[in-house]
């Protein structure tokens, strides 16, 4: 009688010796090197863990990973093994090693992933390429919120990746993770060799970026970069005369006469007194710390004056900020923070401008390249005459081209072959079912209530910010200390209240506060107006994608890392003195321990 049950596999047989000797019926294709580890290691008996157990076949040593069947791992029937134990120190040990090991692969890995991302959004949001379901861009901006073109097109991309590397370092920094942030910074500064030297000399990005460098040096105590470190702090110290002027003469300027970079001259003075301290040149290193314990007093602000504020209605943490930057007037510190707080309005309505224009681009669809379709060219066309979306889809299988699109517009001919195939696509796209329509509708309402914009600038010019260079505030969307806009941030945390750091949610000021007045009203009835205009324009959308939909493009999107992309751009803050901004307790305590070591060496 035939049995309805598939026969076993034929067990192999493989000898084991060292260790423990014998023989082991085992299936080639299913058992695996753990599962023939903990074998073994039940053999032997006493308690042995399997982890002591270390196997050895054909001269190289089996591991665990990537997990693969004996036959896999290159074992045949009849195989020798040969088995060891390890002492339990040893074997954890190799257990701490393995788990190192697959710990610097990940990161590794990760790295990889952040520069790839980096990579791929420098070049997507400089040569206009057209993503669905993005509904934010990277614009490199002046000190006074103004679009500037950087260079060339090869440097705009070199340098947004650059400043998307250096803020997310300096995210991890905050975070205390700064072997890790200096892995990054060293990628940022890759990045940003990649731009034209002479135009980056005007900007303090990069010098920023070497104080950051050493910084992690120091407090990673990592004395063997002691030599490179005061290379790279003589390089930060010629990059922020240049941009900053003698003394900080230009940055005061451009600052309204605030001091906002003196944390920045602590930390550097700190460090410098660091290095001079170990190349043993203690007369240098003395004055390096004297000056920079001398700048760290002046950060100290009273209590009363930060009570002055908060009576005003400000929040502690701006209140702190504003009084460092000022030097404690009390009226200079007000007038700063109606500064931010108009800025963040005025950056709230631009916004709001260029989200219309990201749905507006949606519905015209993608070029063959995978770009959008350039609102300024067409805004040239319709000016001209020529019906809006007719327009647009010359331009979009034109790749742009506004003599080429123009060209098909004039030629009655194609003009009207273009109107009949629009119609025609129109018409079997409107024949979707209503309920695909609402969740258009919601699909937008939600879109709508995310941070649309989001800016990457550079640092302080010098002058009046020349077209071609740009300064330091970095993108609009998240906060001050770089907490991330409405949404859940990267670890999952919802933004109910004040985030993680106690900043206020978006919407109100720099200080926590709503806009005063009608603002806030204001503000709230704009965005139900635009809401209500998002579910009006997408129930056109749907009908326009389509339009395009059915044509397959000549270049396929790449394979993107989503998630690495929302997490680089949501680190991003449009803070321009988010830099700056540094809390100098840490400084203040190596200042007193250099400073009594010189004592004590003086003494002796």
């Amino acid at each position: 009688m035939a049995s309805d049950e598939a026969p076993k596999p034929a067990a192999d047989r493989i000898r084991v010796v060292g260790k423990w000797v014998g023989a082991l019926e085992v299936e080639l294709g299913a058992w695996t090197v753990p599962m023939l580890r903990a074998e073994v290691a039940r053999r032997v008996g006493d308690g042995v863990e399997p982890e002591r157990v270390g196997l050895i076949f054909g001269g190289r040593v089996l591991k665990d990973e990537p997990p693969a069947s004996l036959r896999e791992a290159g074992l045949k029937a009849n195989a020798k093994v040969l088995s060891s134990l390890a002492s339990p120190d040893r074997a954890k040990e190799i257990a701490a090693e393995a788990a190192k090991a697959k710990a610097e692969e990940e990161h590794a890995a990760r790295l990889v992933r952040l520069w790839d991302a980096a990579k791929a959004m420098s070049q997507r949001h400089t040569d206009g390429s057209f993503l669905e379901g993005e509904d934010y861009n990277l614009d490199l901006e002046d000190q006074s919120g103004q679009k500037v073109m950087f260079g060339s097109v090869d440097d705009m991309k070199a340098l947004k990746m650059a400043l998307m590397l250096h803020q997310k370092a300096k995210t991890q920094m905050k975070r205390k993770r700064y072997k890790e942030a200096l892995d990054v910074l060293i990628m940022a500064e890759e990045a940003f060799s990649l731009c034209d030297s002479k135009l980056i000399e005007k900007v303090d990005n990069v010098p920023m970026l070497q104080l950051d460098i050493v910084w992690c040096y120091f407090v990673l105590r990592d004395v063997s970069c002691l030599e490179v470190a005061g290379t790279r702090l003589e390089k930060a110290r010629v990059g922020f005369e240049r941009s900053h002027g003698k003394d900080s003469s230009r940055f005061r300027v451009l600052q309204a006469g605030r001091q906002a970079d003196l944390a920045i001259y602590v930390r550097l003075e700190l460090l410098e007194g660091v290095v001079a301290y170990h190349n043993g040149q203690t007369e240098k290193a003395s004055g390096y710390l004297t000056s920079a314990q001398a700048k760290y007093l002046q950060l100290q602000v009273p209590d009363e004056a930060i009570s002055m504020l908060m009576d005003m209605g400000y929040e502690a943490r701006s209140a702190k900020r504003a009084l460092k930057m000022t030097g404690y007037d009390i009226q200079s510190s007000v007038d700063l923070l109606c500064e931010e707080r108009e800025k963040k309005i005025r950056r709230q309505e631009e916004d709001r401008e260029r989200q219309r224009e990201i749905l507006e681009q949606m519905r015209y669809g993608k070029t063959p390249m995978n770009k959008a379709v350039d609102l300024q060219k067409l805004k040239g066309l319709t000016n001209i005459g020529f019906e809006k979306y007719l327009a647009a889809e010359a331009l979009r299988i034109n790749e742009n081209d506004a003599d080429k699109a123009l060209d098909l517009l004039t030629n009655p001919e194609e003009n009207c072959i273009l109107q009949n195939k629009i119609q025609a696509k129109r018409s079997r796209a409107t024949r979707g079912s209503s309920s695909s329509r609402a969740a258009a509708a919601r699909t937008a309402r939600g879109t709508n209530n995310r941070q649309a914009f989001v800016r990457a600038p550079p640092h302080a010019v010098d002058g009046n910010a020349p077209p071609d260079a740009a300064n330091g505030n970095l993108q609009e969307g998240n906060h001050a200390d770089g907490n991330l806009p409405e949404g859940n941030d990267v670890d999952g945390n919802p933004p109910e209240g004040n985030d993680v750091d106690g900043n206020p949610p978006e919407g109100n000021d720099v200080d926590g506060n709503p806009p005063e007045g009608n603002g806030a009203q204001l503000l709230d009835s704009q965005e139900a107006m635009i809401n209500e205009e998002s579910v009006n324009q997408d129930v056109v959308m749907t009908d326009e994608v389509a339009v395009n939909d059915e044509e397959t493009n000549s270049h396929p999107v790449p394979a993107r890392d989503v998630s690495m992309e929302s997490e680089l751009a949501h680190e991003l803050t449009g803070d321009a003195l988010d830099d700056y901004d540094i809390e100098v307790s840490d400084e203040g305590q190596a200042i007193a321990e250099y400073l009594s070591l010189l004592e004590s060496a003086a003494s002796s």
